[in-house]
Order: C-alpha cells, then structure tokens, then sequence
C-alpha cells in the first residue's frame, strides 16, 4: 500500500503544490513512485479549484517541475484519515492543522517542511512568495528541494 504525503500552506497556489511537484520529481528520481503518492491542500479555500500561480509555475517549471495540482482546501474530516503524514510550510500552517486535529493520532501525523531541511536550517518556514519579487519564487524551491530531499531520506529506510 502507497504511503500518502499532504503538503499543506495557506492558499494551496504556490508552496504546497511547488512542495508536491519536487517531493514527486525527487520520488520519480529515487524510483519510489510506486512506493508513495503526494497531494497538496491549503489551510483557506480562497483559491479552491484554481492552479498553481503562474510566476510559480514558470519558476519551478525552470527546475523541471510540472505543478499540475488543483487547489483545495485542507478537510479535516477525510485528510487525517486518508494521510500518513502531513506537512505544514510554516509554523502558522502547523498550527492550523493541529487546530483541526480531532486527536492524538491526527496530531502525530502533522510536522514541519523545514523540520527536514538539511542545508538550509536557519529557516524556520518556507516563506510565503505571493507578494514578493522572482527570488522569493527561487528561494522556495531552494528550500523545497533541500526538504525535500531530507524527507525522502527520512522516509526511505
């Protein structure tokens, strides 16, 4: 059975999806495709329904990552159930989602993208780039794929 991984931020339109794309462009690399499936939601729904932001897409797409997903809002009524882990871009995603836990269970599924950071570790959240220039969009994925590639390291042991 597919381990499940939920890349969770605020709007769903830039972290979570770019999130989605390199932890599934890091799986494809690694061969664990078959081993794993990722989804992203955010903690609103003002977004529900719309693709990632295009300034997103171009950056990743530069990194050859596709953002294909379409945003949704976090359910916490199926996600706990339907995820083995989920992960929160930054310490108010977190707590958002432990807001929405229903029980100790669902709190032990809930941790931080920088908690698996390995180079960039002075960073405690993946920065929102929505209001911000092109080196916020590049400093996401930086982060991103050194999470990433931390995450998969912890996850495939």
């Amino acid at each position: 059975m597919k381990k499940k991984l939920l890349f969770v931020c605020l709007g769903n339109i830039c972290r979570s999806p770019s999130a989605e794309a390199v932890m599934n462009g890091y799986l494809k690399l690694n061969m664990l495709d078959d081993d794993y499936t990722c989804d992203s939601a955010g903690t609103g729904g003002w977004h529900a329904g719309e693709r990632a932001d295009s300034r997103m897409r171009t950056h990743a797409a530069k990194r050859d990552y596709d953002l294909t997903s379409i945003a949704r809002q976090f359910n916490p009524k199926t996600d706990f159930d339907e995820f083995d882990l989920i992960i929160g871009m930054d310490p108010q995603n977190v707590a958002d989602l432990e807001g929405m836990a229903r029980n100790q269970e669902d709190l032990n599924k809930i941790s931080s993208m920088t908690d698996y950071c390995i180079r960039y570790t002075h960073y405690n959240s993946v920065p929102d780039p929505y209001y911000g220039g092109s080196d916020g969009f590049e400093l996401v994925l930086d982060i991103l794929e050194d999470a990433c590639e931390g995450l998969l390291k912890q996850i495939d042991r």
